[in-house]
């Protein structure tokens, strides 16, 4: 079966959904490029995968896989689409791409890109001893050696997340007189939680969710839409990988949404988890401290990317943080120095507060982990939420912790979150807005801030998913 991130097919009946470790016998339609007829996938009792092709020959795939562990996403269910795109972004799909470079024709290569996220950064950094520099060299020293032909850092995409959010914030809370949903505003870059919104709480929660793309997918847009006009290349001439820490990314990648019907291609091609470069490593019997450092990649003629930054705020991105900073300026002229946060329940659940003269102007959560998800969304069916805007991430401690990351060999896991938080933070901070080739880029790639353009490829719609009648749910 081809791959659905090389633009050949599209997955597109994704509502018959089965419960972790389930099988699912019902067929999934798989579309393929007009003109070329439509497959099916059959799944047989025994939980074998074949491709129906329309002349009614099939062909056995391997058997998709798929556990709660792996996916954080929803009430507990995937359907059987997602175990086949999860499973088809691999490795072995990097692997198969790179070796068809290798014997392709001249003119016929793919350009391979590669943006690392800073969170699996950090969990690597963790189990090789490393500190996040060093880190992310030595990385860009691996993969190149692979045949990846770039390797990003997707803290410069996160620039453009985190700048979207910010605007989009302060437009709605401006507009919350006139406008009954606009808040409060709930942070959308967790694939987990916003798959659990559209499956289980559909049209009543959708319209909270802020439409800023998450780091990932604005490094889709960045990489296909600007790098490719640089290079001078189709889209669909690229393959873009990101390195992520959770595989519900993987899901995010395959959204509709990120497809470009017109070159057949996804913004976001193949997805690897912390977990699965690792794996690589061991497979390719290279072990990270010992490779040279090289330099990392730039997308910006304006920065030189020697080293990989961060932003101030929680290991999620620091959301809460950034929009909290600009909401009190824009709206009130206050300059917030330090942001106190105040634990509730526990650390997965913390609110901050921007008061004046005893009332409060402001106030922001960050909810973590499903239990806290559920009780937030509960507020709000009763008309009971109390918050301008809340940080919301499916892993408990976010993406630190998400489940693509390295687990611990020789300290037990709560011993080396404190470590991998460390090394997430000890690289230099920047302020999206005063980072070099940010302004630059939205002034002559996408035609300025608000534009129609920067709406386009900076923000995304969300779907609710019609759920049908299961005794699979789980309840948390």
């Amino acid at each position: 079966m081809a791959s659905p991130f090389s633009g050949a097919l599209q997955l597109t009946d994704l509502d018959d959904f089965i419960g972790p470790s389930q099988d699912c016998i019902k067929p999934v339609k798989v579309d393929r490029k007009p003109g070329s007829g439509t497959a099916k996938i059959r799944v047989d009792d025994d939980g074998s995968y074949f491709q129906v092709n329309q002349d009614g020959k099939t062909q056995r795939l391997e058997k998709a896989k798929v556990s709660l562990n792996d996916c954080l996403a929803c009430s507990g269910c995937v359907t059987s689409a997602e175990t086949v795109l999860i499973t088809q972004q691999s490795q072995e799909e990097l692997r198969k791409v790179l070796d068809a470079n290798k014997t392709a024709a001249p003119g016929q290569q793919r350009l391979v890109v590669l943006s690392v996220s800073p969170q699996s950064r950090a969990s690597l950094a963790a189990r090789f001893q490393l500190n996040p520099t060093d880190t992310a060299r030595k990385l860009t020293s691996f993969f190149k050696k692979l045949g990846v032909h770039f390797v990003f850092d997707t803290t410069f995409s996160r620039n453009f997340s985190l700048l979207e959010s910010q605007r989009e914030f302060v437009r709605r809370f401006q507009e919350q007189s006139s406008t009954r949903e606009a808040l409060p505003v709930l942070a959308s870059a967790c694939p987990g939680w916003i798959c659990y919104a559209e499956k289980t709480h559909g049209s009543f929660i959708l319209p909270y969710i802020s439409t800023a793309r998450s780091p990932q997918q604005v490094m889709g847009s960045l990489v296909k839409d600007f790098f490719a006009q640089q290079q001078h290349l189709a889209p669909d001439k690229i393959y873009h990988v990101t390195v992520m820490p959770c595989y519900d990314k993987k899901l995010e990648a395959s959204r509709p949404d990120f497809f470009n019907s017109e070159y057949q291609t996804r913004d976001v091609d193949c997805v690897l988890t912390t977990g699965e470069v690792f794996k690589l490593l061991e497979e390719e019997g290279v072990s990270l401290p010992e490779l040279e450092l090289a330099p990392l990649d730039s997308l910006s003629s304006s920065t030189a990317a020697e080293e990989p930054t961060s932003h101030r705020g929680g290991g999620s991105g620091g959301y809460l943080e950034h929009v909290f900073r600009h909401a009190a300026r824009q709206l009130f002229g206050i300059h917030v120095t330090e942001v106190a946060y105040r634990p509730l329940r526990n650390k997965d659940l913390q609110e901050v507060t921007l008061e004046r003269e005893g009332q409060v102007l402001l106030r922001f959560a960050l909810a973590y982990g499903f239990r806290n998800i559920q009780n937030l969304v509960q507020k709000l069916k009763r008309g009971r939420c109390p918050y301008h805007y809340v940080e919301v991430m499916a892993c408990p401690s976010g993406c630190l912790n998400g489940g693509g990351q390295l687990k611990a060999l020789d300290a037990p896991g709560r011993d080396l979150l404190p470590r991998v938080e460390r090394l997430y933070h000890a690289v230099r901070t920047e302020a999206p807005e005063d980072v070099p080739g940010v302004q630059e880029l939205y002034q002559h790639w996408l035609g300025g801030e608000g534009s129609e353009q920067a709406s386009r490829l900076l923000h995304t719609q969300y779907h609710a998913v019609e759920k049908a009648s299961s005794g699979l749910n789980i309840r948390w």
